[in-house]
């Protein structure tokens, strides 16, 4: 390539040089800005943690209680201990080895400092600190620090107790000895207070930690897991703040305060606990671990009659919501070894087709944990696993343990098949009727199902549908709606209960027929969330106990069956009105007990302000005061207080269409509720218990709640 000839610096390229050199000044070395130390975390929490919200909140104490468990795994601790001390402090502890504080040979600075100071110092990349870790991005604990107003150090080795304070990550004093050991083994102990500039709250969540830490005991066979809540108790709280290590102070620990994890068996038990509202198929639970090229597999599954697939997947202890490779494997080997069983007992005959995945996984509740060396995670927030080398891992131990239990269990594995051969049955069906829905979609064209008033926008984004209860709310939405925008769906009486259906039978029910092509994203493995019509789906619904039961049975099955509408944010409660307050010719609404006492007090005020400001007024004007108070309201239910009058909507009916318009529909004024997941596990455990077949879960429940309702109306 022959050399560039240079540029001739004619008047108008000189020209040209200087205008480039006058803009290139703005940008110079100064603007460069470098983050030093931990503050990129400080700058940008959500990078770490996820959100700076109550769930970014609790990953704080995951961070800890995930060096803890490290140590377990790697076989030197037993036991990990949460404290929630009083003004949103937490303290973790552990009987690992205990954070090293000698000088580290290349920092020259004491290694627990290193390790809080750091983002990526620590045992776990490749030093032979640990064979298998969770946290290997190796910024635990320095984040956590990072993002506390306090943070203490407590470490118990070489029988002494050395300590080190911070402040947002910065270092009070260097570490340093404060005396003999107070207990004869090693150990840390992190106690910390999140920093309330950077987190909406710093408010702990105690069933949130509860729920948590189970899972980790449970996918930790043997570890102790102890929550202790101090937060009333001050005088043992002031002690162990001093001290974590202090033996009186733990001593003192009123029981009552404590929860304790252990479970032997494992995932194997996790599973059962899953399953504990459940019906199941069978009755042994089966369970392997195995290493596999260096990689531990454990997994374990059992059937239930359920009809949803309940599989949790995690990776160094991690959960990993999104799967990954893991996962990949064991849906391979177990479909794979379910047909090759079925085959040769001759439960499948040549002409019968596979079983599917889809059929394999109907009614399954599993649990699959591996261990690596060295994890790829998809971010920070571990959300999915990628190596490769994983899926061979387990296909090959789970498929050949799954193998030897059907052949050593015949009677489970006669109902694991039969099982999925009667989901294979109902999928064959069910695509019929899908078919069938989808058909009568496109024939009827722009008219739409039943009776949907849908909305003039055809872009999704300028469009909401609203799902009301009864015809007679439908009419009035119907009436009083913005017709450019919002679309309304009337539906007759109470759904069917998705939870104890499979989708042939749900796809005969009209109403959830009309629901379906309304919404436009098919349904089942045929489901589009980009072909959804509506950006808004809006539940309204009555405000009593029937109005209660259709939202549930509405949640049911969107939950369900449409999981991907609620996690991206397309799902709404409408907040109707409870009370119209009128006193004189002035009404408010209110939307709660409380919001009505205050409009009445309100309202009563500005009435004796005005009588105070008019003393002396003429009979006419009393008696138009009489005419007011005196004026009739339409309404099921009108109670007088004082000079209120109180009108009590029960229905959305009860509504005139400008009243739904203004209390309910109206985008400027209306209340919305998005409904979002913030614990799948947890949510599925209540739609089981609440509209599951099995009766005894729910009464138990029924009762256990029950104080906690308030003005029920039957």
């Amino acid at each position: 390539m022959p050399p560039k000839k240079p540029i001739k610096k004619t008047p108008a390229t000189k020209k040209k040089l200087k205008a480039g050199s006058a803009s290139t000044q703005a940008y110079s070395a100064e603007q460069i800005t470098v983050l030093e130390g931990l503050d990129p975390v400080r700058k940008r929490p959500g990078m770490y943690i996820g959100s700076t919200g109550a769930r970014g909140l609790h990953h704080l104490i995951w961070e800890v209680v995930d060096n803890g468990i490290d140590e377990a795994m790697a076989g030197h601790a037993t036991r990990v201990t949460v404290r929630l001390l009083p003004d949103d402090h937490i303290q973790v502890l552990d009987n690992g080895r205990g954070i090293p504080v000698d000088p580290h040979p290349q920092f020259k600075t004491s290694a627990l400092e290193l390790v809080l100071t750091k983002l990526h110092a620590g045992g776990k990349f490749g030093g032979g600190g640990y064979k298998v870790s969770g946290g290997l991005h190796g910024v635990g604990v320095s984040v956590v620090n990072a993002l506390s107003t306090y943070l203490r150090a407590e470490v118990l080795r070489e029988k002494q107790l050395w300590v080190q304070e911070y402040s947002i990550g910065k270092p009070r004093a260097k570490v340093k000895a404060v005396g003999k050991a107070p207990l004869p083994h090693t150990a840390t102990a992190i106690t910390f207070h999140p920093d309330g500039s950077i987190f909406e709250t710093t408010q702990f969540d105690y069933p949130t930690i509860v729920d948590h830490l189970r899972q980790q005991a449970y996918l930790t066979k043997g570890i102790e897991i102890v929550i202790e809540d101090l937060r009333t108790e001050d005088v043992v709280a002031k002690a162990l703040m001093e001290s974590a290590f202090d033996p009186a102070a733990a001593r003192r620990v009123p029981a009552a305060r404590t929860y304790t994890f252990h479970f032997e068996g494992g995932i194997a038990s996790f599973v059962g606990y899953l399953n504990a509202n459940r019906e199941t198929s069978h009755d042994v639970t089966f369970y392997v671990e195995q290493e596999h090229d260096d990689i531990n597999v454990e997994v374990a599954l059992q059937y239930t009659k359920d009809m949803k697939e309940h599989v949790m997947a995690f990776a160094n202890n991690i959960t990993n919501p999104d799967g990954g490779t893991h996962v990949q494997g064991f849906r391979t080997a177990l479909t794979r070894t379910l047909n090759a069983y079925a085959r040769a007992k001759g439960m499948l005959k040549e002409k019968d087709e596979n079983l599917s995945g889809d059929d394999v996984r109907e009614g399954l509740t599993a649990i699959v944990s591996v261990k690596v060396k060295d994890p790829q995670f998809e971010g920070q927030t571990k959300g999915k696993l990628g190596n490769p080398e994983v899926q061979t891992a387990v296909g090959t131990a789970f498929g050949d343990a799954f193998a030897a239990f059907l052949e050593e269990h015949p009677r489970d594995a006669e109902a694991i098949i039969s099982r999925c051969a009667l989901s294979a049955q109902a999928r064959r069906a069910a695509k019929i009727a899908r078919e069938t829905v989808l058909r009568k979609g496109a024939l009827e064209g722009l008219t739409l199902p039943g009776k949907l008033a849908d909305c003039s926008a055809r872009d999704p984004k300028n469009s909401e549908i609203f799902i009301v209860e009864g015809d007679s709310a439908g009419g009035s939405a119907k009436s009083g709606r913005d017709r450019e925008t919002q679309a309304i769906l009337p539906l007759r009486g109470k759904i069917l209960n998705v939870e104890r259906a499979r989708l042939d039978k749900m796809l005969a029910n009209n109403e959830i027929k009309s629901l379906i092509i309304a919404l436009g994203t098919n349904i089942g493995e045929q489901f589009e969330l980009d072909k959804l019509r509506y950006d808004r789906i809006i539940i309204a619904t009555d405000a009593d106990v029937d109005g209660a039961h259709i939202r549930t049975l509405l949640l049911t099955l969107f939950w369900r069956y449409f999981p991907a509408l609620i996690t991206s944010g397309h799902l709404y409660i409408a907040q109707p009105p409870l009370y119209k307050v009128t006193v004189g010719r002035e009404s408010r609404y209110a939307y709660s007990d409380a919001e009505k006492e205050r409009v009445i007090a309100d309202l009563n005020a500005q009435r004796t302000a005005r009588g105070a400001a008019r003393r002396g007024a003429p009979a006419a004007e009393e008696q138009e005061e009489q005419h007011e108070e005196g004026e009739k309201v339409e309404a099921t239910e009108v109670t007088t207080e004082g000079r209120a009058s109180i009108q009590r909507y029960k229905g959305l009916g009860e509504m005139n269409p400008e009243q739904l318009w203004e209390t309910t529909m109206d985008p400027a004024r209306r209340v919305l509720k998005r409904v979002t997941v913030d614990d799948a596990q947890r949510a599925d455990s209540v739609f089981d218990i609440l509209m599951g077949a099995s009766v005894e879960p729910r009464k138990k429940f029924i009762q256990t709640h029950a104080k906690a309702v308030k003005n029920l109306d039957i």
